[in-house]
């Protein structure tokens, strides 16, 4: 295979569909005060802002797109 064949490869190549390890993540916690976000495998005890101790609420993950 040429140089050219293998660039137009790579380029033209789709990443797997899964191209992160599944962790078990749901989605995430949320602060709509300070937009702080937390994942909820990252979490630890209750879902409080660190910032402003205000509540947090869950967002589920939604498809391949999402930032979860």
């Amino acid at each position: 295979m040429s140089i050219l064949g293998t660039v137009r490869e790579v380029l033209t190549s789709k990443p797997a569909a899964k191209s992160r390890p599944d962790d078990g993540s749901k989605g995430a916690y949320w602060c709509d005060d300070c937009n702080v976000r937390i994942r909820d495998v990252d979490l630890e005890g209750e879902a409080t802002c660190p910032e402003c101790g205000q509540e947090m609420r869950f967002e589920g993950a939604s498809g391949r797109s999402c930032a979860c």
